[in-house]
């Protein structure tokens, strides 16, 4: 049984799990839902909600500031974290509305924890972006 099988909970699920530690399609799996039928509205709250608990849950790591965890199940170098912090230092917590962006969101978020920045701005800045590249792609597919 494949996440596509599950219907709304599948949807929550991937989109969670994309912005964790897996790298796949969340947009995949939010696309294949609705052209079966699932209400649009929906699944555009679900999978946005999972995904941005899941970059919360990167956030987390990130402020637990376990370097060797991060390079072992983000493949995150610590290096990588630091040139982050140069963004931080120009952009600042408005780097939370980029988190959905493939490959650097992961960093961004992680880096964002790991640099202990406000979490109820950047809470509220990673919801806004993912909402916002959710909403795109459903208008997109109506």
């Amino acid at each position: 049984m494949g996440l596509e099988e599950l219907g709304y909970l599948g949807l929550f699920i991937a989109g969670f799990l994309a912005a964790t530690i897996l790298p796949f399609s969340s947009e995949s799996l939010l696309a294949v839902a609705i052209l079966h039928g699932l209400d649009p509205i929906i699944c555009l709250i679900i999978i946005t909600v999972g995904n941005w608990l899941g970059s919360i849950t990167t956030y987390g790591i990130g402020y637990l500031g376990n370097v060797d965890w991060i390079e072992k199940y983000f493949k995150i170098s610590r290096e990588k974290i630091e040139k982050t912090k140069n963004y931080l230092a120009k952009y600042g917590v408005l780097l939370a509305l980029f988190t959905w962006v493939p490959i650097i969101g992961d960093a961004f978020a992680l880096s964002l924890g790991y640099f202990k920045v406000n979490f109820t701005a950047t809470a509220i800045f990673m919801l806004i972006g993912k909402f916002f590249r959710y909403l795109l792609l459903t208008f997109l597919l109506n």
